[in-house]
């Protein structure tokens, strides 16, 4: 199974960049110097770092309940009576789905599902599923790293921030491009509107004293 779709992907390093850009934003409102650009990417660095714990954790949680909800759902159409049980198929389907399938072929649906042995009384996670929450943690991470490479490689504060802000406007734009073509609009409009999204979140985020 995949880790993250396409959508999710982008919504994670989308948050990672509207993190740093707060930071790197707030830099030039308060005019900081470059020992203070330092100091505060390293807050940066360490806010992300939390942000990723917290996704992966998240994302293991994530992944906890909605087998514990499967495994419930099993028990209830193998228990239900086959009017119900078709109606406990036919809610949990998408609209979309629910409108092409017939009663027949849902029929044939919960009989697989009775047929199926009796499920686990608790859901479980494993290993794999740490596996995929260490790369949710590095996606969230690393997505933040390139906002931050003029920093390490550039003295003067001024222009190290002016490069930052545009490798994180670049990579906003790349985020929505990924988005718009995934979801089937057009990438290059949708990649202009995730840059001024992005900046507008990050200026009301500072505005608001974020």
């Amino acid at each position: 199974m995949q880790l993250l779709d396409p959508i999710e992907r982008s919504s994670e390093v989308l948050f990672g960049l509207i993190m740093v850009l707060t930071f790197t934003g707030s830099f030039r409102v308060a005019g900081a110097d470059h020992d203070d650009v330092n100091r505060i990417l390293l807050a940066a660095l360490g806010c992300n770092l939390a942000w990723g714990i917290i996704d992966a954790v998240m994302y293991l949680l994530a992944e906890l309940s909605q087998r514990g909800h499967n495994l419930q759902f099993v028990r209830e159409v193998q228990a239900a009576d086959p009017e119900n049980g078709r109606r406990l198929i036919n809610d949990a389907m998408s609209p979309d789905l629910a409108k092409v399938l017939t009663e027949a072929e849902i029929e044939a649906i919960r009989q697989r599902f009775t047929q199926l042995p009796e499920p686990v009384k608790h859901a479980r996670l494993n290993p794999s599923d740490y596996r995929a929450a260490v790369r949710v943690f590095l996606l969230v991470f690393l997505s933040t790293f390139p906002v931050v490479l003029p920093f390490l490689f550039i003295s003067r504060a001024g222009l190290a921030l002016r490069l930052s802000n545009l490798v994180a406007i670049i990579m906003l734009f790349l985020t929505g491009y990924a988005y718009g073509k995934y979801a089937g609009y057009r990438p290059l409009r949708v990649g202009f509107w995730m840059v001024v999204i992005g900046v507008a979140m990050v200026a009301l985020t500072i505005a608001l004293g974020g």
